[in-house]
């Protein structure tokens, strides 16, 4: 079977984007916790519906949409559960203390006080530290230059020392001045 014109083929998709986009809209609002994830969803349905558009029916393209939709709705909920289940297990692994009681203690007490930091501040610090990149490293994925990223990393260990300066393991931090509870 012969391809339609190129014009014919767009305005063939516009008309039914025009037509069924709110359809689709409603159909992953009503079935998604985060509401903004029904854009992404939308438009990856539209996508589809571009590339197969020669397999919509004519006449009663909706349920072949929401078929489409279905699909794409079971591999969106299948990557958010890999997900969260990756975020759990790293959760589970940044917990895990040491059997040593006496580094248990100073393990946990860091790893708390790494929590406090910005998130700029641990992505930094991480990044040094467990992807093990150097300051020229960093400055390619902060996307500045080499100085600038040193001077960030030094802030930003200057902060965690001030943090563990300023707690002692197994205490809460001591607040500083106009800081509330």
């Amino acid at each position: 079977m012969d391809d339609p014109p190129p014009g014919t083929r767009l305005a063939g998709f516009e008309r039914l984007f025009v037509q069924h986009h709110d359809d689709v809209l409603r159909y992953f609002v009503r079935r998604l916790d985060v509401r903004a994830d029904a854009a992404d969803l939308v438009a990856e349905t539209f996508l589809i519906a571009w590339r197969r558009l020669h397999d919509i029916p004519d006449g009663h393209p909706l349920p072949w949409l929401y078929g489409v939709a279905r699909r794409v709705l079971a591999n969106h909920r299948r990557g958010e559960t890999r997900r969260h289940g990756l975020a759990d297990k790293l959760r589970d692994d940044l917990r895990a203390v040491p059997a040593d009681p006496e580094t248990g203690l100073e393990v946990r007490h860091a790893a708390d006080v790494f929590r406090q930091l910005s998130d700029r501040d641990r992505e930094l610090l991480s990044l040094v530290a467990w992807e093990g990149l150097d300051t020229a490293q960093l400055a390619a994925v902060l996307g500045c230059s080499r100085s600038t990223a040193t001077v960030r990393l030094h802030r930003a260990r200057r902060r965690l020392e001030r943090l563990m300066s300023q707690t002692t393991p197994g205490r809460e931090p001591a607040r500083t001045r106009g800081e509330r509870a």
